[in-house]
């Protein structure tokens, strides 16, 4: 089984129980799959870079887990169908970093302080 990183952008309109609808969705596509989830993080709402259908911002959801190939392709069929999905991207590690919180708003604060 590979380790995968998988990043959703949701729809900058889309609500917060139609996010954690889509969360549910794509994290029982995995454990249906024999998949292990390790760590899922809400990003929350971040300016993309350029405009995607019409969309200046983007609701990021990031998913940490354990699968076989199978799974990744499952995930992807389903994401080209929704709606509400804007950009998803798959990673393959040989190992995870589960410690570090990139999107956390105390780590940005402490860093902000030390500059």
């Amino acid at each position: 089984m590979n380790f995968y990183e998988h990043t959703i952008v949701a729809r900058q309109d889309t609500s917060k129980t139609q996010l954690k609808q889509l969360q549910d969705k794509y994290m029982s596509i995995i454990e249906k799959n024999d998949g292990k989830i390790l760590q899922i993080e809400n990003w929350g709402l971040i300016n993309l870079s350029y405009i995607v259908k019409k969309n200046k911002k983007g609701n990021y959801l990031h998913y940490k887990f354990q699968s076989r190939p199978e799974v990744v392709l499952e995930l992807e069929k389903n994401e080209k169908l929704d709606k509400n999905i804007l950009k998803y991207l798959t990673i393959k590690y040989k190992k995870l970093d589960l410690d570090t919180n990139y999107f956390n708003s105390s780590t940005n604060e402490e860093k902000e302080k030390s500059k």
